[in-house]
């Protein structure tokens, strides 16, 4: 089971380069932090300081130390400010895709939805009807990209303006520093044959590289690595806000009020998930399956960092720690079917769930009956709210979806107790399902309560693209790791082992040259069914990209089986609050 950035906004008028060591005009922007690189690594491995108890770090009785009835006061009267400023700016079409870049990177975007979406649907009806004619690179991918992120398809064709008579990129190009970090930005939401996206990617990518390797400044040079490491669509926003906020540069009138109107609401939303924490920690004590099961993965905190990162919008307390709830569970099973299950009793217990009789448990250990009651109890409590508040009852999906994981963790154990592997192929198939992601994005669908029709229904059943694509990622970024560390300590199973008994001869690093290019297009895959039409609000594809941008974070171990990047950015969002 495998269950389950860059940090700049370009300057308004930035000059092109003229030489090797002013690159970019730092002004009316917001400076990168040098973030460290994410290694791979395997969901195997057990990390010990993630799971502190919340109370080691912070106390809760008496709230956040900050946030006090007049700082709620304030916080409001700047939001009233800014949206203003807002509205005024927006009337000029680049400053207002810049405000939305900048909002949308400090990850406070959920105020501003109704500003935002008049000014990107003015621009999309402008683009439609050829009344865009800009030849200013940075400009033209900067809408692309903010477009595509919001679920509109503009043809990718608009980047042709910017080649040659050859079919190439132009040269001059090159001295764009701006326009090719934002290219390289917008070619992240690829989707299968837009041949030009993959050309300026790698057009983009080699040339900041060699403007990266030049005697440039330290701030330019800081600015262009974590372009290239972290692009805007991959990472997670809210994750490396906090660094960006101690960063605010700029000389425009609305920059210092946006700095403090972030500073301010980065804590409201820090005080938010701190008692969000402290519920789920009070669940889970309350559940008690860390002491009837003492083999138990005992990791509330990360469970907790999943629902997170998938559901960023503050106003979504509520469905963050019901979604922990499943996420716990998965990890639990997980761990059952790994290490302490014998196959007879996997057997068993998956026939028990697949009928979801609880009477079929007779013949199990009792840890096993712990486990089926908890699932039974937790299925049961969040189809009672879902039907609550949204007037149907999940009960049936979610049983579907829950007998599905089992079959597909049955059909491993199998596998690697008979220590025959199967097909790559095959192997993948199966990997998909077992990653858990079906799970966590049915709970989504139904706690987010978002076109719950007959169609969706059944389309959510059956495992849809946006959920294969999302589950693809995952699987096989963890099994990257999970070779590699198989390579060092004799670990079973991986897509990249499966390939290589087909392929006899054929070296590793080829294979994992293969993997990653198969995560590419699996993106790829990703990016198109977030487009409009989709059958799926906008909150339930965001969701989907954020379990992937998640990805590295969350199996990013270090030689110490912790989790140093994940660790740090837990640091600063849950336990540091902003100077102001």
């Amino acid at each position: 089971m495998a269950l389950v950035s860059k940090v700049f906004f370009s300057p308004l008028n930035a000059p092109i380069a003229t030489n090797k060591t002013s690159l970019i005009n730092n002004s009316n922007l917001i400076a990168p932090t040098s973030l460290p690189m994410i290694p791979r690594c395997s969901i195997t491995h057990q990390d010990h300081k993630i799971v502190s108890t919340p109370s080691e770090h912070f106390d809760y009785r008496n709230g956040h130390p900050t946030i006090t009835d007049e700082f709620r006061i304030e916080h409001a009267n700047k939001l009233e400010e800014f949206k203003r400023i807002f509205r005024e700016v927006g009337e000029y079409p680049l400053q207002g895709l810049a405000m939305i870049d900048a909002i949308q990177r400090l990850g406070i975007d959920h105020h501003f939805q109704y500003e935002i979406e008049k000014i990107l649907q003015e621009q999309y009806m402008l683009s439609c009807t050829n009344g865009v004619q800009d030849n200013d690179l940075h400009e033209v991918a900067l809408r692309f990209r903010l477009l595509r992120q919001e679920g509109y398809f503009v043809p990718a064709g608009v980047f042709n303006r910017f080649k040659d008579r050859e079919g190439s990129f132009r040269r001059e190009l090159g001295r764009d520093i701006k326009g090719l970090m934002e290219l390289y930005e917008a070619s992240q939401l690829g989707i299968d044959g837009e041949d030009i996206l993959d050309e300026a990617r790698e057009f983009s990518s080699q040339t900041l590289k060699k403007w990266r390797t030049a005697e440039v400044d330290h701030f330019s040079g800081r600015v262009i690595r974590n372009t290239l490491d972290q692009p805007y669509h991959k990472s997670l926003s809210r994750f490396t806000a906090r660094n960006l906020l101690s960063d605010f540069k700029g000389t425009n009138g609305w920059i210092n009020v946006f700095q403090e109107l972030a500073k301010m609401d980065f804590n409201i939303v820090q005080s938010l998930h701190q008692k969000e924490i402290v519920r789920i920690s009070n669940w889970w004590k309350e559940l008690g399956l860390a002491k009837e099961l003492e083999f138990a993965r005992d990791q509330p905190l990360k469970w907790y960092i999943w629902s997170m990162a998938c559901l960023t919008d503050p106003s979504l307390s509520e469905q963050r720690i019901d979604l922990t709830k499943p996420i716990s569970l998965i990890y639990i099973i997980d761990d059952i079917f790994d290490v302490y299950g014998t196959l007879d009793e996997l057997t068993l217990f998956t026939q028990a769930v697949d009928r979801w009789d609880y009477s079929a448990t007779d013949r199990l250990p009792d840890y096993m009956k712990i486990c089926f009651k908890a699932l039974d109890d937790i299925t049961d409590e969040i189809s009672h709210k879902v039907y609550k508040e949204h007037g149907r009852n999940p009960v049936n999906s979610l049983r579907k979806a829950w007998a599905t994981l089992f079959r597909a963790f049955l059909v491993e154990a199998q596998w690697f107790g008979s220590g025959k592997l199967p097909m790559a192929k095959q192997y993948l198939e199966n990997g998909i399902i077992s990653s858990g992601v079906h799970i966590v994005l049915v709970h989504i669908f139904y706690l987010l309560g978002h076109g719950l029709t007959n169609q969706n229904v059944e389309l959510i059943d059956n495992g849809p693209a946006i959920i294969s694509s999302t589950a693809t990622i995952l699987r096989l970024w963890d099994d990257l790791g999970s070779a590699k560390d198989e390579n060092q300590h004799g670990h079973d199973g991986s897509y990249v082992d499966c390939f290589m008994k087909e392929h006899q001869g054929i070296a590793v690093e080829s294979v994992r040259k293969y993997v990653i290019h198969m995560i590419s297009d699996a993106w790829k895959g990703l990016n198109h069914e977030c487009l409009s039409p989709n059958p799926f609000s906008l909150y339930f594809s965001k969701a989907s990209l954020n379990i992937a941008r998640m990805v590295p974070l969350m199996y990013s171990y270090d030689e110490n089986q912790c989790l140093p990047s994940l660790e740090e950015y837990m640091k600063s969002l849950l336990y540091e609050s902003v100077p102001m």
